[in-house]
């Protein structure tokens, strides 16, 4: 029988959080022998089995095709996979593991606050000093992208093996491009992050390999997955509301869907008046009234654990790239 194989992070906050991410959604990550262990199971779902390894050998194993989902940095597959979105899919963002990837230059240079100052500053360097301003990083790639973009040239990259944000002050290079979460780090060592060098607003994603052998059993394990991914994350974006009327009719129900953007009646108005409805968070204070103001005693507001709809988007966009 063949596996859907799902990479995680080995340690740390980052496997924390991917548990964390596949509990939400109704799935747990078990090792058998334990915390040490490297491989698991999902034990709600048959057919799928659970690798764990470090983010970029994830990153690694996506691109090469030997596992099917993995649970990386958005930053580590645009920079580790040439041609990102022809080899694997971005299926969901996670909410964890948020950094962006910046240009951060000394703060002494006082009159660069964007790239095309930069721009004349490397030009300046190149000219005065016959040789190429150095930017020390671990993101080569994405350093080269961004910089073709804003037409920059007169650069070369230092790759960094070790705290990048100490480049300039030990006279490596002259500027940095690292991954940075507050900018604290930054500062402590004379750095500032220009206005427009964001150059990616990284999290970590559910990843799916394009590369992989995609067969009826994996696909099959797959939708199953998504579909309480999809269902857990609209679930997120829903309050279950019930109450009781007298009388409750159509009409109302379409005044409800116009002001309040209530989805729709679950099992609802019926005969002995009881009316079940999904609406988004910010209105349901606001419905609440609507319904008092009808003739509802008591309304009461739930959040659901899953909300499942007859179509998967997240699988449907994944289905879609695996069948071109």
């Amino acid at each position: 029988m063949s596996a859907l194989v799902i990479g995680v992070p080995s340690k740390g906050r980052l496997m924390e959080n991917a548990h964390a991410f596949f509990k939400r959604a109704g799935m747990s990550l078990v090792q058998p022998r334990g915390g040490r262990e490297y491989r698991g199971t999902v034990p709600e779902i048959g057919g799928i089995e659970v690798v764990y390894l470090s983010a970029s050998e994830i990153t690694n194993h996506l691109a090469n095709g030997t596992i099917h989902f993995g649970v990386t940095g958005e930053d580590l597959v645009r920079e580790m996979i040439p041609n990102a979105d022809k080899k694997v899919l971005l299926i969901d963002e996670l909410g964890f593991g948020n950094a962006n990837v910046v240009v951060a230059v000394p703060q002494a240079w006082i009159d660069v606050r964007n790239m095309r100052d930069l721009d004349d500053v490397a030009t300046a360097f190149h000219h005065k000093r016959r040789q190429r301003m150095r930017i020390a990083t671990k993101y080569v790639n994405l350093t080269r992208e961004f910089f073709a973009r804003h037409n920059i040239s007169d650069y070369r990259t230092v790759e960094s093996l070790g705290a990048t944000e100490g480049a300039p002050a030990t006279g490596a290079a002259e500027l940095i491009v690292d991954i940075t979460t507050t900018g604290t780090t930054l500062a402590a060592n004379g750095l500032k992050v220009i206005d427009d060098g964001v150059m990616l607003r990284s999290q970590a994603n559910l990843v799916a390999s394009l590369t992989a052998h995609w067969g009826d059993e994996e696909r099959a394990a797959a939708r199953a997955l998504l579909d309480r991914v999809a269902a857990e994350r609209r679930a997120r974006t829903m309050r279950e509301v019930r109450t009781r009327f007298k009388e409750a009719d159509a009409e109302m129900v379409a005044e409800a869907k116009d002001r309040f953007g209530v989805i729709a009646p679950l099992g609802g108005p019926t005969s002995s008046g009881m009316l079940t409805l999904l609406c988004p968070p910010k209105t349901v204070h606001d419905l609440a009234i609507f319904l008092r103001e009808q003739g509802a005693e008591t309304v009461m507001v739930t959040s659901p654990e899953f909300v499942f709809e007859r179509e998967n988007s997240l699988w449907d966009a994944l289905e879609a790239r695996l069948n071109r």
